[in-house]
């Protein structure tokens, strides 16, 4: 007969592990490393500035908001600097210092402590800061360096005197494709924002999210699937479907969203099916704000839009309970049906 006096009665969770949020955060910042490794090569020394930047604003701004309405201090637990490391990822190099720690505050204390911190938000809140960015500023924005251009480290540009570039996204929103070459655009020797042009890099930092178990593959995989096929399927300009098809995935903020963006904890699907239903959702998304909005980039909007869903997700895809049988409806007359 087995021994009753070991067993230990507890509320859930059942299964426990050592994770914790700050390995978790450490992780997708080590993660991140080949992506700014490659920035800085591109974009010179600044680019590292303005990461650093950007993760000093948003620790600050933490800090400064717990501390003012008394509340326990949490700029440990990483989170704050994977915010500034990824809005920096997502604004060009040519970007004023002064717009980015805007950019920052608006990340931490709008869309992240106003709805009470880590874990409650519902929209990712880097992506929602470079929509506000882009909203208020889109010059800015949109100013493109040459890769390999010597760029002042923190202080203010004059956009006329450099040399700007044309992104490939440009070219695709045109129906063409890029001038630079599937290489060049897989390595990151392409204009466009910190963090998002070298694809290798982004997925070396996915690889080992995956070996990590920070993040699957049903969210990337079903994003990026989604993307592919319907670029495949439908390609513009009367390009061929493999050549179109590959460079939709290797230009823009695809890769950083799909594998750093979309996986955010707090504002996508707990469950597995709901998780492939949102990665779909965005992929559609992206491929619809490409090919018919006004703007060449559809990766942050689709992803905050299918951010809004989420709660409306699960709800549908919810999984049926353990041991679960649907009650016996009675009718009229004493049938059971």
């Amino acid at each position: 007969m087995a021994d009753l006096s070991k067993l230990k009665v507890s509320s859930s969770p059942h299964i426990r592990t050592e994770d914790n949020t700050r390995q978790i955060m450490l992780d997708v910042l080590i993660a991140l490393l080949p992506a700014l490794c490659l920035s800085v090569f591109v974009f010179g020394a600044r680019a590292l500035a303005l990461t650093v930047v950007s993760v000093l604003g948003c620790v600050f701004f933490e800090w400064l908001y717990e501390r003012l309405l008394h509340k326990p201090v949490t700029v440990s637990d990483g989170s704050a600097a994977v915010t500034g490391v990824l809005l920096a990822f997502c604004v060009p190099v040519t970007l004023p210092v002064w717009t980015l720690l805007i950019g920052d505050a608006f990340a931490i204390v709008l869309v992240k402590q106003l709805y009470g911190g880590i874990g409650k938000n519902f929209l990712n809140p880097a992506l929602a800061a470079r929509a506000f960015l882009m909203a208020s500023w889109p010059v800015l924005m949109t100013v493109w360096s040459k890769t390999r251009t010597a760029l002042p480290v923190l202080g203010g540009i004059n956009t006329v005197d450099i040399i700007t570039t044309a992104t490939p996204l440009s070219f695709l929103k045109s129906g063409a494709l890029p001038e630079s070459s599937m290489t060049d655009m897989a390595l990151g020797m392409i204009g466009g924002c910190l963090g998002e042009t070298s694809a290798l890099a982004l997925l070396v930092g996915g690889l080992w999210l995956l070996y990590r178990r920070v993040i699957t593959l049903r969210i990337p995989l079903s994003f990026l699937g989604t993307v592919a096929v319907l670029t495949f399927l439908f390609p513009k300009g009367g390009n061929g479907n493999l050549q179109w098809m590959l460079a939709q995935l290797l230009s823009g903020g695809l890769m950083l969203g799909a594998i750093f963006m979309a996986t955010d904890y707090s504002t996508s699907p707990v469950n597995k099916n709901g998780q492939i239903v949102f990665g779909v959702g965005c992929g559609v998304l992206t491929v619809f704000i490409r090919y018919f909005g006004s703007y060449p980039e559809g990766v942050s909007y689709a992803i905050l839009i299918m951010n809004a869903f989420v709660f409306l997700i699960e709800k549908a895809t919810k999984p049926r309970k353990f041991g679960y049988i649907k009650p016996v409806k009675a009718v009229k007359g004493g049938e059971q049906k």
